[in-house]
């Protein structure tokens, strides 16, 4: 794992915190290298469907969060990121106390980065894989409302 420097790490963690909807899910960016970024969660009945089981959108907002960091940490400090597609894989109910989201950078690229998603339920210490992810990003650069913070 290579590690950031510390002007790009700080940066995500400055992006990370303005993130309203992570606050609000109670995300914790708890992993960041050069190409990798983990965002984890613990389950609360507000982010859950009717079953009791994490939302599907509760955990696709999370993977793309992890992946955004991700890509965003192999861009060039002046860009900024938005997510320009992504399709989830729901391979199991999203039942546990906690979840991790990881992302990783599978081919970064000036202007785009393609990104790959793993979500995993924590139960009594067990992992279990619940959700995958594909994430396009693309770097933005010079637009107004969209800086790198």
């Amino acid at each position: 794992m290579d590690r950031l420097d510390d002007a790009a790490a700080q940066r995500i963690h400055d992006s990370f915190a303005k993130q309203g909807a992570m606050a609000t899910l109670g995300a914790r960016l708890t992993l960041l290298a050069r190409g990798q970024a983990h965002v984890c969660f613990d389950w609360a009945p507000a982010l859950t469907q009717q079953h009791g089981f994490i939302h599907a959108g509760m955990m696709a907002t999370v993977l793309d969060s992890a992946c955004g960091y991700a890509g965003l940490s192999v861009m060039p400090l002046e860009a900024g990121v938005l997510s320009i597609e992504f399709k989830i894989n729901l391979l199991a109910p999203a039942k546990g106390q906690s979840f991790r989201c990881e992302g990783v950078v599978l081919k970064p690229g000036r202007t785009i980065v393609v990104t790959e998603g793993r979500a995993y339920a924590i139960d009594d210490g067990q992992e279990k894989l619940v959700a995958t992810m594909n994430c396009t990003l693309m770097a933005i650069q010079g637009r107004p409302g969209i800086a790198a913070i």
